[in-house]
């Protein structure tokens, strides 16, 4: 048996020192059969970790995938092949957490191709294995770099426009989801899940190994770890709170049909069909005052012993201040116009 958790071969930026920047793969694959399995080992010569294939050795992969039916598979490869860009290939015979930036970057296409959902796949300590990158309308530039390259191209007459200094890069520049909207590509990251139907307005926001089941509006911020259900939607200026700061170590999900209003937050998990009113931000440590016997419970209560629980409506008291939770009578209802994507 060879069989594999996950492959991925493709192309990729280096520095002058040669430590490899980023990686894109135009066909990452989950588990591919044992049959493609058992190409890639025998032509490639090893069943786990980074290969960087000799073009003989890409040769002789491209002849075995058109002789075993694999024809899609092999043009890609031979495209890789004549480009002047380094090739790796990426073969994971478990779910182990990446090692290299090749291995971390096939996990972010994982996710952003939708063959994982968030917390799918293994990428712990992936933010100490991938490098703070300048990313430039020329490419990846490592930051060491980045003054010389400046410098010359300036004297050349074509200055560098340097979008933004990150780890991460932004989605679309790998891969656009079908059937999506993004009004603003830079607000997501690749290793975002993009659900179908899924609209991200102008301030809405995405992190990596989070996002949306679709269809959904998100005008708000869904940070890392973060998943949302199907229906839900993420009002203006509304935040979801994260774990990659703070020391929170609770993941955070929204269930189906949710509404986070304006300016609102969510530090606890929601159930389908919830609602927090716009400009109330509930964290676990939020005292409420429970309003009727929804869920067997009355009087107050933390806010995180409702985490998790479905048709609840939380709001604050406009006179006492006190928030306040009841049963949620209403369901989100998302216009259907508004996530047409053709």
């Amino acid at each position: 048996m060879n069989n594999l958790y996950a492959f991925g071969i493709g192309i990729g930026t280096k520095n002058n020192t040669g430590e490899w920047l980023e990686v894109f793969y135009p066909e990452p694959m989950l588990a591919p059969s044992d049959e493609l399995a058992a190409i890639v080992v025998a032509c490639l010569g090893s069943h786990n970790g980074d290969i960087e294939p000799s073009q003989e050795a890409l040769a002789a992969l491209i002849s075995a995938l058109l002789q075993n039916g694999y024809n899609q598979l092999a043009e890609t490869v031979t495209a890789l092949k004549a480009s002047s860009k380094p090739v790796v290939a990426i073969m994971l015979s478990t779910d182990a957490a990446p090692l290299s930036v090749p291995q971390g970057y096939l996990k972010l296409h994982l996710l952003s191709h939708r063959l994982v959902k968030p917390h799918q796949t293994n990428i712990s300590g992936i933010f100490g294995v991938l490098k703070n990158i300048a990313w430039t309308n020329v490419g990846a530039i490592d930051i060491k770099e980045l003054p010389d390259r400046v410098l010359a191209a300036r004297i050349q007459g074509t200055p560098l426009h340097v979008d933004c200094v990150d780890k991460f890069p932004k989605m679309v520049d790998y891969i656009v989801p079908t059937g999506v909207r993004i009004a603003d590509t830079s607000r997501v990251r690749l290793g975002a899940y993009v659900g179908e139907g899924t609209t991200v307005m102008h301030e809405g926001f995405i992190n990596f190994n989070a996002g949306t089941q679709g269809p959904n509006m998100v005008e708000g911020r869904i940070s890392a770890g973060v998943f949302c259900g199907a229906g839900s939607d993420i009002g203006g200026g509304a935040s979801i709170m994260g774990t990659l700061s703070g020391g929170g170590t609770e993941v955070i999900s929204l269930g189906e049909k949710c509404l986070l209003g304006a300016n609102a937050g969510a530090g606890i998990s929601l159930g389908d069909r919830c609602t927090i009113e716009a400009g109330l931000y509930v964290t676990g440590g939020t005292i409420v005052t429970l309003l009727d016997d929804h869920k067997q419970v009355s009087g107050k209560s933390k806010a995180r012993d409702l985490s998790g629980q479905s048709d609840l409506l939380f709001r604050r008291n406009s006179v006492t201040g006190a928030v306040e939770c009841l049963t949620n009578k209403t369901a989100v209802e998302l216009n259907s116009t508004l996530h047409a994507t053709n």
